[in-house]
């Protein structure tokens, strides 16, 4: 049964000091030439021709390690920001209709409720309100790289892919793989309900409410719109959240001295490395070709280039 809670530890607050700016340095893309740069397809430099190179986190990964770590991503968002997270998303470039509207209003009135919050652009906003818009943004430039329009059931389910997940939190299942399992699966048909629930107030038809329901399920991944949603859970992780996973992962293994702290922090840059070399596999060519184009901080790279020669 579902544990639900008003609650969470906020992971960061209004007046507390502006969380420092990850630190940015080459492309991935450039990363992945440094480490393998045979791997390209000859002649070609063009974004997902690639057969192994930057690597990135699928949004599995994500809900595993912010499971483990207790972040909500507390990294500044660069300058290159689709949108900030508290105002208009670049995925309602297309038209609105009334009925999409009321969708993505109910599922922000929902989202602001959150009690986590994130610095966007100098300003505290709720955590589940800027992830949604983060998503959206991706699914949006990845479909525009496709050449292809968003449909409203896949504006809807990037919107409402992580609907009201704080409620829910990991500590309200045992501790274990299975229960994480079980945890994961029931954040998904919540998610699920909540999102077809609105949409059915608003006057969709029911192959809409079953659309929906299937991509935010991940029954679709091998279809192109559950590929760009599962590319954009990847994309939104690396760019937002990548960076402060492993040193806090390390700092919750380690409570000794200083050589159990090496210890610690060497394991959790292995578990990384691993995580990163397979969830690679799992990306379609835009979600690859678009990895290839983020920035990354010096340790963020150096794990990269690890994860690609563990893929030879």
């Amino acid at each position: 049964m579902l544990t639900h809670r008003s609650h969470a530890r906020p992971t960061a607050q209004a007046g507390r000091p502006a969380a420092p700016r990850c630190a940015r340095v080459a492309p991935l893309r450039s990363v992945a030439a440094q480490y393998s740069p045979s791997q390209r397809a000859p002649g070609s430099g063009t974004p997902g021709q690639w057969s192994t190179g930057a690597v990135v986190a699928s949004g599995a990964i994500a809900l595993r390690l912010r499971a483990v770590s207790g972040l909500a991503g507390t990294c500044r968002p660069s300058s290159r920001s689709v949108a900030a997270a508290a105002g208009p998303s670049s995925g309602s470039a297309a038209p609105t209709s009334s009925r999409l509207q009321a969708v993505l209003d109910g599922i922000d009135k929902l989202n602001s409720a959150d009690p986590r919050s994130v610095e966007v652009d100098g300003q505290q906003v709720p955590y589940e309100l800027a992830y949604s818009r983060w998503l959206s943004d991706w699914v949006a430039r990845l479909c525009g790289q496709a050449g292809r329009e968003p449909s409203e059931e896949l504006r809807i389910v990037a919107r409402g892919q992580h609907v009201e997940r704080w409620r829910v939190p990991r500590s309200s299942y045992p501790e274990g793989r299975t229960a994480y399992l079980q945890w994961r699966e029931d954040l998904k048909k919540r998610h699920a309900a909540t999102t077809t629930g609105l949409m059915a107030e608003a006057g969709y038809p029911p192959e809409s409410l079953k659309r929906v329901e299937q991509l935010i399920l991940k029954r679709a991944l091998k279809e192109p719109e559950g590929q760009i949603v599962e590319d954009a859970l990847c994309l939104v992780f690396l760019e937002r959240q990548f960076a402060e996973f492993l040193p806090k992962l390390a700092e919750g293994a380690a409570a000794g001295g200083s050589a159990e702290q090496a210890q610690a922090q060497a394991e959790a840059e292995a578990k990384m490395v691993d995580i990163l070399a397979k969830t690679w596999k799992k990306m379609g060519d835009l979600g690859r070709g678009a990895a290839l184009a983020l920035p990354m901080g010096e340790k963020q790279a150096e794990l990269v280039g690890r994860a690609l020669k563990a893929n030879d």
